[in-house]
């Protein structure tokens, strides 16, 4: 191979390198500022990584032509400039600029179906878990505001968390009133080892069991409790995914909130 290939060869190695960077920065960006969760573990290290490959092969291209010195030379005696028209230019510029938000979009989808996929899981264990303890769940949904009723929550819902991998952390929502106003209480797995050495039930008081909610989640909360809505609510936001699963049985009804956060998405191998 003569110097005027290798110097073409490394122009456009540096070109595809530097066009490739800019991509490779935009993505990065942008799942970092919108933290968008796409890719497994894997996939997503294997991605950063290859971020130091590409600045590889810019340096082989840039020392490659600092050796030879050959592009003013190559471009002057041979003609060998890039003969791109001003329209063909035009194109490919906006061809380059449109791609970003082609890009982008693909970004949002993975970071959508990532979002689907986690839901599908989360209903799956839910109602998995549901079904396969039936004298537990029975338990849950016999809410009294006493001392074995927490009790007894807070070990079940520690065996639920046990019997599933992908089950997340739980909490069981209650409707009830405190001083003649409506309130929802929630209560997990560790919340009862502060009442364990309690006898009284006067000593544990509804107001430390309160669960603050957002305007939407009491919205949906009212509507299972006074109106029967059966519908399960799903959110994910910055690779954090929550999920209240109402559960209905003989007259009686409580929701079982999950909650957990991922670091990475769940496309890939």
């Amino acid at each position: 191979m003569n110097s005027k290939s290798l110097v073409k060869l490394s122009n456009i190695i540096g070109i595809i390198s530097i066009i490739l960077l800019v991509y490779w920065v935009f993505i990065f960006i942008a799942i970092t500022v919108f933290q968008l969760k796409i890719f497994r573990q894997n996939i997503t290290e294997i991605f950063y990584m290859s971020v130091l490959g590409i600045l590889a092969l810019m340096l082989g291209a840039l020392i490659i032509n600092v050796m030879f010195n050959l592009t003013r030379i190559a471009e002057k005696h041979n003609n060998d400039g890039l003969n791109v028209s001003g329209v063909a230019s035009k194109k490919l510029w906006l061809t380059f600029g449109l791609s970003f938000p082609i890009i982008f979009g693909l970004l949002l989808g993975g970071d959508f179906l990532t979002s689907k996929k986690k839901e599908k899981m989360l209903i799956a264990s839910a109602k998995s878990i549901i079904e396969s303890n039936p004298e537990k769940s029975a338990k849950l949904v016999n809410y009294h505001f006493d001392n074995r009723w927490i009790i007894e929550t807070g070990d079940i819902l520690a065996v639920f968390s046990k019997t599933d991998s992908y089950f997340p952390h739980v909490t069981v929502i209650a409707n009830d009133t405190l001083d003649n106003a409506p309130v929802f209480l929630g209560f997990g797995q560790y919340y009862h080892s502060r009442i364990e050495n309690k006898t009284q039930v006067e000593k544990v008081e509804k107001k430390d069991y309160i669960r603050a909610t957002t305007k939407e989640e009491r919205e949906y909360l009212q509507k299972v409790f006074q109106e029967n809505y059966k519908e399960v609510r799903f959110s994910a936001s910055h690779g954090k995914y929550e999920l209240f699963y109402p559960y209905f049985k003989d007259g009686k009804k409580i929701v079982l909130y999950f909650s957990d956060r991922q670091q990475y998405g769940k496309i890939g191998s």
